[in-house]
C-alpha cells in the first residue's frame, strides 16, 4: 500500500486543495471517466482527505497501490461514523486518475446523487461514503519536486530552450496519460493553445477529438447554445438542432479559450456539466452524458476575478486542478532566436542571419510569441524587420490616465476602452493590407470567422482600402 500521510501537506483551500499552482518560480474534469488502457510510467499522486468529519488520519497521500476506508481498526483511513461501513471502499491509484470501488456497504458510495460500484475519477472529484465526504485531489507535491530537467528544447511542436519552459515541459511530460483538469494561464499570444494541443496529444483520450472554444468570441446571449447545444425552435433563429462543443468533445478534449471571459450567468451551466458529466441543449427536456477532459485558458488572474464576485470560486476550483503559467517572451530571450528560425521553417524562409536574429532578440514582444511569428512573416514578405511603432509605455500610461473617470464603473471603462482600440486596430490593420481580411486576420492572429464578426461589429464588414 503506497499511502503516506504528512501533517505538511494540508494548506488553507485557497492555497490549492482542488488545484496545484505550477508557475515558473515553483518547479526548483473530475468526471466519471471511463477510458482504455494507456500505459505511463506512473500515474499522478493523490491525496484522500476526509471533509468536515473526524478521521484517523484525516488525509492520506496515495502515491502507489490502494487504500480502504471504513470504520475498521485495520482501515487506512478510520472513520467512527455510524453510516460509514467497517471495509466501506478501495481507492486505487490509475493512469487516469483513482479507481473507486465499493466493497459492499451498507449507505453505499454515491457521487453526484448517484450510488456508485466502481468508477475511475479524475483528480479533483468528491464522493459521498454514507454521511461522509471524501476529496480526492491530485497531491501537491506531485509536479513540484523530483521531476528531472526536459532535456530537449522542444516538446510536442511547442518550441522554448529557456530554463522556464524546459520546465514547463518537464510538468506537461509528468501529466501525460491524466485526465485532470488544467487551467493554463499567460498573456495573450504565448502560446495557450499550443500548450493545450500538447495536453491533449499526451492524454489517455488522445485519439478523440480536440475542441476549441473561445469563450471570449461569442455573444454572451448565445455561449449557452454554443456549449451545450440546442434543439430545433429552441429560441428565435434556431431553425434545426446543433450540438454543442460538449458533444462534440465527447470522448476527447474540450479547451475553453479565455474561460475569464464567460458570462456570470452561464457559470453554474458548466459547473453543473462538469461535475455530473451531463448537459442539457437548450430547450430539450433531458441531459444528455458526455466523457470529455477539460483545458482552459485565459489571459487574467481568475483568483482576482472570483475576488472581485465576477467569476464562481467552485467553477475556478474545479477548472484549476493543475495550474500551468506560461511565462511572457520578454522573460525568457533565450526563447526568440529559436522561435524566429521554427516560424522562419515553417514558412518556408531561408535560415535567418545572425544580424536578424539579433535585431529580433533587441525588441520588446508586447505580443509575444504570435507577434513574433507575425514579424517573421512580414520579414518573408518586405526582406526586413518591422518594429512595432506607437507610443511609448510612459506615453500611453499618461494619456490613459487623462481619460480615466473616477465616477464611473471599472467594467463600464474598460469595455469603452477596449471598444474603441478594436475598431482602430481593425481600420489600421485593412489599411496595413489594402482591404485583404484574410491576410489582416492572419496577421492579427484571429481565425477568419471571429475576425469577420468583430469587422461587423465596429461597422468594417465592407471596409475598402483608401
Amino acid at each position: 500500500m503506497g499511502a503516506t500521510t504528512s501533517s505538511a501537506l494540508l494548506p488553507a483551500r485557497l492555497a490549492g486543495w482542488t488545484m496545484t499552482d505550477f508557475r515558473d518560480t515553483d518547479f526548483e474534469g473530475a468526471t466519471e471517466t471511463l477510458v482504455r488502457d494507456v500505459e505511463r510510467d506512473r500515474p499522478l499522486e493523490a491525496v484522500v482527505r476526509v471533509v468536515d468529519t473526524p478521521a484517523t488520519p484525516d488525509h492520506i497521500r496515495l502515491s502507489s497501490g490502494s487504500c480502504t476506508v471504513g470504520s475498521a481498526e485495520d482501515a487506512d483511513i478510520r472513520i467512527s461514523e455510524a453510516t460509514v461501513s467497517r471495509h466501506h471502499l478501495r481507492l486505487a491509484l490509475v493512469p487516469a486518475g483513482v479507481l473507486v470501488e465499493d466493497l459492499g456497504s451498507h449507505n453505499g458510495t454515491t457521487y453526484h446523487g448517484q450510488k456508485i460500484q466502481k468508477l475511475v475519477m479524475a483528480l479533483g472529484g468528491r464522493i459521498q461514503i454514507g454521511a461522509v465526504t471524501l476529496a480526492i485531489d491530485l497531491d501537491p507535491d506531485a509536479l513540484q519536486g523530483g521531476l528531472p530537467p526536459y532535456v530537449a528544447t522542444a516538446y510536442r511542436g511547442i518550441v522554448g530552450p529557456s530554463a522556464a519552459m524546459r520546465r514547463l515541459f518537464a510538468i506537461l511530460e509528468r501529466l501525460e496519460g491524466t485526465l485532470a483538469s488544467v487551467l493554463v494561464e499567460g498573456a495573450s499570444g504565448v502560446g495557450k493553445e499550443l500548450i493545450a494541443t500538447a495536453l491533449h496529444e499526451g492524454s489517455a483520450v488522445a485519439d478523440g477529438p480536440f475542441v476549441v472554444v473561445n469563450c471570449g468570441a461569442i455573444a454572451p446571449e448565445l455561449v449557452a447554445s454554443e456549449l451545450f447545444g440546442h434543439i430545433a425552435g429552441a429560441y428565435t433563429g434556431a431553425v434545426a438542432a446543433r450540438e454543442g462543443a460538449f458533444a462534440s468533445a465527447d470522448g476527447g478534449t474540450l479547451f475553453l479559450d479565455e474561460i475569464g471571459e464567460l458570462p456570470l450567468q452561464v457559470q453554474p451551466m458548466l459547473l453543473r456539466a462538469l461535475e455530473a458529466g451531463e448537459v442539457r441543449p437548450v430547450g430539450a427536456d433531458a441531459p444528455r452524458k458526455v466523457k470529455v477532459r477539460i483545458v482552459a485558458a485565459t489571459n487574467r488572474r481568475l483568483d482576482e476575478e472570483v475576488g472581485a464576485g465576477r467569476f464562481r470560486e467552485d467553477l475556478y476550483f474545479r477548472l484549476a486542478v493543475v495550474r500551468l503559467h506560461v511565462p511572457p517572451l520578454r522573460e525568457r530571450p533565450d526563447d526568440i532566436g529559436a522561435l524566429a528560425r521554427h516560424f522562419a521553417e515553417e514558412l518556408g524562409v531561408d535560415d535567418l542571419s545572425p544580424e536578424v536574429i539579433d535585431q529580433l532578440a533587441q525588441l520588446p514582444w508586447p505580443g509575444n510569441a504570435r507577434e513574433l511569428r507575425n514579424a517573421v512573416e512580414a520579414y518573408a514578405a518586405l526582406g526586413t524587420i518591422q518594429p512595432r511603432q506607437g507610443l511609448s509605455s510612459v506615453d500611453l500610461d499618461r494619456m490613459l490616465r487623462s481619460h480615466l473617470k473616477l465616477n464611473r464603473p471599472y467594467r463600464e471603462q474598460k469595455d469603452a476602452l477596449l471598444e474603441r482600440f478594436t475598431q482602430l486596430y481593425l481600420a489600421a490593420l485593412l489599411e496595413h493590407t489594402k482591404g485583404n481580411q484574410t491576410a489582416a486576420a492572419r496577421l492579427a492572429g484571429l481565425g477568419r470567422s471571429y475576425f469577420n464578426r468583430l469587422l461587423r461589429k465596429c461597422g468594417l464588414r465592407d471596409y475598402r482600402s483608401r
